[in-house]
């Protein structure tokens, strides 16, 4: 075989492996573009179908693969982001829903013994219908006092100055509130409070709501059990504050939503302490600001606990 007819056949050799590599080369780009398209159409039909599907695509391509991955988090991001938003406006309803219920009962009230005034004339009775009436629109203001508050709180609008606070005096503080209330009824009381001082980072008015929340609580959903304790602990670098009821409890249903906002227990409309549904909201939001959180724990008319938990801070002399 010549030297010429060797390199010719060469020649056609190499042409076609060239040949069979742009072939290659072309199913190749013909594969992904493919791929793209179906990744494209299927992505434009969630999206305007407001499904809940998944890209797929079947390909051996690492960079597809990790593209379609990534498509699929976006989608579950928003998909996400969706319910969050859904709930939020289906919250938001709800509490407007509340408030204008529990406005609008005492608002009822009071035009009830405005009328009331209209037509008596015994000065006594005229006095006590308006201590009632005034009764009533205190209880209008502090709901708009409490909503205004939980706004901005959660806005970030409300700075809480943080200091080193006697938690024990804020307890008693707080207990002694209640004894009027106490001291009328058969509750058995219990404090466990330490002699000495012990001090945690916070705010003592901010310290002060959180207790009157908590202890109310307690008193209008503990009256059952006839019970009532506040006990102190430290462990470590923590301090647990304990206000406890062996009341009605609060069941596994409602736990979870013990502390969302204007969520309120049946019966609680009824008691002498009214609640409105924001106090334990408030509570939380003012715990979570000065580093500590509010847990629960609760089997019906057996023990039911909120504890305080708060950062331990040493007293500098």
């Amino acid at each position: 075989m010549s030297d010429e007819t060797i390199m010719l056949f060469l020649s056609f050799i190499i042409l076609f492996l060239l040949c069979i590599l742009i072939y290659q080369q072309l199913a190749f780009r013909t594969g992904i573009q493919k791929s793209l398209r179906e990744i494209h159409e299927k992505l434009k039909e969630i999206l305007n179908t407001d499904s809940d599907e998944r890209v797929m695509v079947f390909t051996e391509n690492k960079e597809l693969m990790e593209l379609a991955a990534q498509i699929n988090r976006l989608l579950e991001n928003h998909r996400k982001t969706k319910a969050d938003s859904r709930r939020s406006e289906l919250a938001a309803k709800r509490m407007l829903s509340n408030i204008s219920h529990d406005m609008k009962t005492p608002m009822t009230v009071i035009l009830g013994y405005l009328e009331i005034l209209r037509v008596n004339e015994d000065a006594a009775a005229v006095q006590e219908t308006l201590g009632k009436i005034e009764q009533k629109a205190r209880n209008v203001m502090e709901l708009i006092h409490q909503f205004f508050t939980l706004a901005k709180i959660e806005a970030g609008d409300m700075d809480i100055e943080l200091s080193t606070v006697d938690i024990c005096e804020i307890c008693r503080e707080s207990i002694l509130d209640f004894y009027e209330i106490l001291s009328k009824t058969d509750f058995q009381v219990e404090i466990v409070l330490p002699d000495t001082a012990v001090y945690v980072q916070g705010n003592p008015e901010a310290l002060q709501r959180i207790f009157l929340n908590l202890i109310s609580n307690a008193i209008r959903y503990g009256s059952a059990g006839n019970y009532l304790g506040v006990f102190l602990r430290t462990e470590e670098n923590t301090v647990y504050v304990e206000v406890t009821d062996k009341g009605q409890g609060i069941d596994k249903v409602f736990a979870k939503r013990i502390f969302d906002r204007l969520f309120t227990m049946e019966d609680s409309r009824s008691r002498s302490i009214q609640g409105n549904g924001l106090g334990l909201t408030i509570a939380k939001n003012l715990a979570q600001q000065m580093g500590g959180e509010i847990l629960l724990e609760s089997t019906p008319f057996v023990k039911t606990t909120f504890t305080v938990k708060l950062k331990y801070m040493e007293r500098n002399l």
